[in-house]
C-alpha cells in the first residue's frame, strides 16, 4: 500500500471513538432505515396506483399534496444524513444501515465498518474496497488504527 497524506479538516477515528458514538448513531440510522422504506414503498405506491376517485379534489390537487409529502420526507432523510456527517459517519447505504468512519493505519486511510444489527464496530476494509472487502478488526488493527499527527 502506497502511503497517502490525511485530507485537511476531516477527522479520522480510533476503533474506541468510533464505538462511543454509536448509542445516537444508531438512532439516526434506524429512522433513516425505517424512513428510507417507508419512502421507497410510499413513492412505488404512488407511480403504480391508478387515478384516485375524489369528490372534492381534482386528480391533480391530491398527486400535488402527495408529492409534496414525498419531498417532506426526502428532505427529513437528508436531515437525518446530515446528523451523521456532523458526528462523523459516512452514510453508505440507505436499506441497510451501513456507515463508515475514516480510520488512519499504516500512513493510511481506511472505513471503519458497521452496519445495523451489529453491536459494536468490529469490521475495517480499505477506503476502496467497500462492503465486500471488510475483515475483522483485531488487537493488532485496534491499536495501530490512530489519527494521523499533523
Amino acid at each position: 500500500m502506497t502511503p497517502s497524506l490525511p485530507e485537511v479538516g476531516r477527522r479520522y477515528f480510533t476503533v474506541e471513538e468510533a464505538n462511543a458514538r454509536l448509542p445516537l448513531i444508531r438512532v439516526i440510522v434506524t429512522d433513516i432505515v425505517n424512513l428510507a422504506k417507508d419512502l421507497r414503498d410510499r413513492y412505488e405506491q404512488f407511480n403504480n396506483a391508478p387515478p384516485p376517485d375524489v369528490q372534492d379534489q381534482t386528480y391533480d390537487d391530491v398527486r400535488a399534496e402527495a408529492e409534496a409529502i414525498l419531498a417532506a420526507d426526502r428532505d427529513q432523510l437528508e436531515t437525518y444524513v446530515e446528523e451523521l456527517q456532523k458526528l462523523g459517519a459516512e452514510l453508505k447505504d440507505f436499506f441497510t444501515g451501513l456507515i463508515d468512519f475514516p480510520g488512519w493505519i499504516n500512513a493510511r486511510e481506511v472505513c471503519l465498518c458497521w452496519q445495523l444489527g451489529e453491536g459494536n464496530i468490529e469490521h475495517w476494509h480499505e477506503a476502496n474496497a467497500g462492503f465486500r472487502g471488510r475483515q475483522q478488526i483485531t488487537d493488532e488493527f485496534r491499536r495501530m488504527c490512530q489519527p494521523p499527527r499533523e
